[in-house]
C-alpha cells in the first residue's frame, strides 16, 4: 500500500502501541487506505545483538540496553526500508494517539521535502535546535541513504552519535519541512490537538505509581553539574537507581482520553483483559488499572 502509518515499540509500550493503531482507524474516514504497522525492538536482532555494548550519546559512553522504556527509538528510521524506499510513511511513537483524520497528513503537499515533523519543545529545541522525530511524515523514495542496522552499528564504533541522529542534525536541512505543532502535540490537549504525545515519560497515564524503567540523559548543556550527579547516580546506584516513581498525569482529561481509547479495545477484543492482567505482573501498567477502566465505563 502507498500509505503506511509505522508504530515503533519495544515490549514494555505495547498496550500503548495496541491504542494508538486502534485511534489512528477509529478517527480516520479513509481507515481502508493506509496501513498501521507495529514494529518492536524484539523483531530487530542487530539490536539484541549489541546488549549490554557501549554506545555513543550526546558526546558520553553509555550501555546499550534492550529493555530501556525508551530503546525502540532507533526503528524511527526504519520504515523507508519496510517500504522498499517507495510511498509515504508515517512513523510515530507509542504514546501517540491520532484525535482527528490522520489521512490529512499522509496525503499533504511535502513541498519536495523528504521529511516533515516539528521542532522539540524546551532545552532541545531552543538550544540545540532538535527536531522531533517522534513524529514524522517521509517521502520513502528520497530516504535511501537510510540503513539502519549499518547506521546503528556506527554508535557503537563512536562514528555516530544517537543525539544527533534522532535530533535530524544529520539529515540536509534543505530536506526537511514542518507540519503544525497540533499533529505532535507535546502533553497538551485542545480543540487543535490532532494527535496527542503524552511525551513526558514521568507522567504517562497508564503507568503511574510504577517505578521508573527510563534512563535520563547522563548530559545537561544548560547546567552541566546535573549531568554529573546523574553519571553518578548510574554509577553507584544502577540504571534506574534513585529515579523514583510515575506520576499521575497532570491532566485528567488526557489521562480519560487514554482510558476511554483503552476501554474501547478491551470491549473489541483488541486488548484481551489476559493481556492487560499480563501487562500489570510484569509492571508494563498501571496496578490499578481495571479499577480506573471500571471508572471510565461508569462515567465516573
Amino acid at each position: 500500500m502507498q500509505y503506511c502509518v509505522f508504530i515503533h515499540t519495544n515490549e514494555k509500550q505495547m498496550v500503548g502501541a495496541l491504542v494508538a493503531k486502534y485511534a489512528l482507524k477509529r478517527n480516520s474516514t479513509h481507515g481502508e487506505e493506509f496501513d498501521v504497522r507495529i514494529i518492536r525492538t524484539e523483531g530487530f536482532s542487530f539490536m539484541a545483538d549489541r546488549e549490554g555494548q557501549q554506545y555513543l550519546r550526546d558526546g558520553v559512553m553509555r550501555p546499550w540496553l534492550n529493555d530501556d522504556l525508551q530503546s525502540f527509538t532507533p526503528l524511527r528510521f526504519m520504515p523507508p526500508e519496510l517500504m522498499d524506499y517507495q510511498g509515504r510513511a508515517l512513523v510515530i511513537d507509542p504514546d501517540v494517539f491520532a484525535i482527528q483524520d490522520v489521512w490529512e497528513l499522509l496525503t499533504r503537499d511535502m513541498q519536495n521535502h523528504a521529511i516533515l515533523c516539528r521542532m522539540r519543545a524546551g532545552p532541545k529545541g531552543f538550544v540545540d535546535r532538535c527536531k522531533a522525530s517522534s513524529v514524522m511524515l517521509l517521502d520513502c523514495s528520497r530516504l535511501t541513504h537510510w540503513q539502519v542496522e549499518q547506521q546503528f552499528g556506527e554508535m557503537f564504533d563512536g562514528q555516530r552519535d544517537y543525539q544527533p541522529w534522532v535530533c535530524l542534525k544529520l539529515e540536509p536541512e534543505k530536506s526537511i519541512g514542518f507540519f503544525e505543532n497540533e499533529w505532535n502535540d507535546f502533553d497538551q490537549l485542545t480543540e487543535k490537538t490532532r494527535m496527542l504525545h503524552t511525551t513526558r515519560r514521568r507522567t504517562q497515564p497508564w503507568k503511574t505509581g510504577l517505578p521508573v524503567d527510563w534512563r535520563p540523559a547522563d548530559r545537561f548543556r544548560l547546567f552541566p553539574p546535573f549531568g554529573w550527579l546523574m553519571r553518578a547516580r548510574r554509577h553507584f546506584f544502577g540504571e534506574y537507581g534513585l529515579l523514583g516513581h510515575y506520576k499521575a498525569h497532570p491532566d485528567k482529561n488526557q489521562e480519560l482520553l487514554f482510558f476511554q481509547l483503552l476501554a474501547e479495545c478491551v470491549d473489541k477484543d483488541i486488548i484481551s483483559e489476559s493481556m492487560l492482567q499480563q501487562e500489570i505482573q510484569l509492571g508494563h501498567v498501571r496496578q490499578d488499572t481495571f479499577e480506573v477502566l471500571k471508572k471510565v465505563s461508569r462515567g465516573a
